[in-house]
């Protein structure tokens, strides 16, 4: 499979680290190999040197000129409706099941944990004894 997605300026990408985590950001500029200078003013991210490892690349690009101020980058992200084009994404979709999941299980009191622990031990068993028997199959063909 091709790589399709780079480090260019424009590049839309999700903060997956630190302060800002959540949100979107479009890189402006690209400070060394391992850093980039990126500005999300329409998602609340202050204009900012981050780390690679801190970020994850999108499939999005809005188009940017190097270093461009924050006023460009805001009206050129909110033409290109990233934001209604990241929450229509799958990737998204996926980060909302698994906080909505996250959320139900903190709200769960002590007995509730301890069902859900029955369960999941039952589940187990019953794969468990699946799994023995397709092994005992396999040792006998």
């Amino acid at each position: 499979m091709i790589f399709t997605k780079f480090v260019e300026i424009g590049r839309v990408v999700y903060i997956s680290k630190g302060k800002n985590e959540g949100k979107l950001a479009v890189i402006t500029n690209v400070v060394d190999g391992n850093k980039v200078l990126v500005d999300g003013p329409s998602t609340g991210v202050p204009r900012s040197v981050r780390n690679f490892k801190d970020l994850q690349l999108t499939k999005f690009k809005v188009p940017v000129r190097v270093g461009q101020r924050t006023g460009g980058v805001k009206k050129a992200f909110d033409e290109a409706g990233i934001i209604s084009k990241w929450n229509e994404s799958s990737w998204a979709k996926g980060i909302q099941k698994r906080i909505q999941k996250r959320t139900l299980r903190a709200g769960l009191n002590d007995f509730e944990r301890f069902k859900v622990l029955r369960v999941k031990q039952l589940r187990n068993r019953i794969i468990r004894a699946e799994a023995g028997k397709l092994r005992k199959a396999a040792k006998k063909a």
